[in-house]
C-alpha cells in the first residue's frame, strides 16, 4: 500500500510537471506569433519607406542633372544674349527692335 501511494504522488506531480511544461511552451508560442507580427507589421513599414526614399533619391539625381545642364546652357553664349535682351534691354548695333502700340 505505501507503494501505491508514492506512485500516485509521483504521478500526481509528473502530471503538474507536464502541464507546467505545456502551459510554458504555449505562453512562449503565443508571445512569438504577436512578436512575428510586430515584427511583419515593421517590415513592411520600412519596406515602403525605403520605397518613398528610393523614389526622392531618383528624383534628386534628376534634379542634380538639370541644374548640370542649366549649368553648362549659362556658360553659352546665346544665353548671356537671352539675358541682356530681356532684363537689359540690350540689341545689337544693325538689330531693329518693333514695340507694339499702346
Amino acid at each position: 500500500m505505501g507503494r501505491s501511494l508514492r506512485e500516485r504522488r509521483r504521478r500526481s506531480q509528473n502530471r503538474f510537471a507536464m502541464m507546467s511544461i505545456s502551459t510554458v511552451v504555449v505562453m512562449l508560442l503565443v508571445v512569438i506569433t504577436f512578436k512575428s507580427i510586430e515584427l511583419q507589421a515593421k517590415n513592411d513599414y520600412y519596406a515602403s519607406r525605403e520605397a518613398v526614399l528610393n523614389k526622392q533619391i531618383a528624383e534628386e539625381q534628376e534634379r542634380t542633372e538639370e541644374i548640370a545642364e542649366y549649368k553648362k546652357y549659362i556658360k553659352t553664349k546665346k544665353y548671356v544674349e537671352e539675358v541682356a535682351k530681356d532684363k537689359l534691354g540690350l540689341v545689337y548695333e544693325d538689330e531693329v527692335i518693333f514695340k507694339p502700340e499702346e
